[in-house]
């Protein structure tokens, strides 16, 4: 009798073990059983804000549950950037992170470095491009280069502040062609639409921004976009030669917007994610809705995009230091 016992007890225990991992299986398998928040480390309105809610709202179809959007300003983004960082990793706070994510431990601000996160995906990247005046001397961006090399201090550029990523992408060029950025001009401003103002007045001749922000003076003739500082065209500007193309660099400082989260979030949340996002990127109308507020669809999966985000730690770091930038 007794060994029946135990051969029935070990034979219930078998079936509850059983029970118990089919449970768990089944509770992993519901993620998420809640709202999820989603933070935007830049303010309400913007451009990244605007892209984020139509990703999440993109989620929040394919998920059945809310994925609620709070925005975390301050700090050039690294208020934001940090929260998604120090959340806890349990796959209820995901975040848009930006390049500006790449850039805060160069700089000496602590909080944030690349391997904070786990990357889930890349949706948006729009090349910074180089902008001449419309009846500049030079009408290419060899030509272009080629002036700089001449003098560098004669050629003035512009598009940001001194440290911001429009200077950093066109010093890194500078850099990568074997001129010396501390010898180069640049005019600080307090963004585009200032410089691209002093590149229509002659004050300076040329200005680092996205085509996007210089289309106007284009179409009036006052400016030429002559090349996408990056290694990828864009699907808004395919006929924009990229400078990969023209001088062989591997220098690609894209402005992107992506999915991530606190590092250690479980692997298979980040592939249901993952898998989400491209389907959300090949989808016409979120593709109709980027190319109307002037953004690109740039999908790349989660190895992708860690990927890049490593390469444009590196470079901008690089470009830092080259231009005495870095803490």
């Amino acid at each position: 009798m007794f060994q029946e016992f135990m051969k029935m007890s070990r034979r219930a225990a078998g079936l509850a073990g059983v029970t118990l991992i089919a449970t768990a299986g089944a509770a992993l398998a519901e993620w998420p059983e809640k709202a999820v928040t989603v933070i935007v480390p830049w303010s309400a309105g913007g451009g990244t804000d605007a892209t984020a809610r139509a990703v999440a709202t993109e989620l929040e179809e394919t998920f059945g549950q809310p994925f609620n959007v709070v925005n975390r300003t301050g700090g050039g983004g690294l208020v934001g950037h940090a929260a998604l960082a120090n959340a806890k990793p349990d796959g209820y706070t995901l975040g848009v992170i930006t390049i500006e994510s790449t850039m805060y431990e160069a700089q000496g601000l602590a909080g944030v470095t690349p391997a904070d996160y786990s990357y889930i995906g890349r949706f948006n990247a729009d090349p910074i491009a180089i902008n001449i005046a419309g009846d500049a001397e030079y009408s290419d961006a060899a030509g272009l280069v080629e002036a700089v090399k001449q003098d560098p201090g004669a050629i003035a550029a512009s598009g940001a502040n001194r440290g911001g990523l429009s200077h950093l992408a066109w010093i890194g060029l500078l850099d990568k062609l074997g001129i010396d950025p501390t010898a180069a001009t640049w005019v600080a401003s307090d963004g585009s639409a200032p410089a691209l103002q002093q590149l229509a007045s002659g004050a300076i001749d040329v200005v680092s921004t996205s085509p996007a922000e210089a289309q106007a003076l284009v179409d009036a003739g006052e400016a030429k976009t002559v090349a996408l500082i990056s290694s990828e065209r864009s699907s808004l500007y395919p006929d924009l030669p990229t400078t990969t193309e023209i001088f062989g660099t591997d220098w690609s400082p894209l402005p992107f917007r992506g999915l991530a989260a606190p590092d250690g979030i479980p692997a298979d949340i980040v592939t249901k994610v993952e898998a989400a996002l491209k389907e959300i990127t090949e989808d016409p109308d979120f593709q109709a809705f980027m190319a109307s507020r002037g953004f690109s669809v740039a999908y790349q999966d989660a190895a992708g995009f860690a990927s890049t985000v490593k390469a444009a730690s590196d470079g901008l770091a690089a470009a830092m230091g080259s231009a005495g930038l870095t803490q």
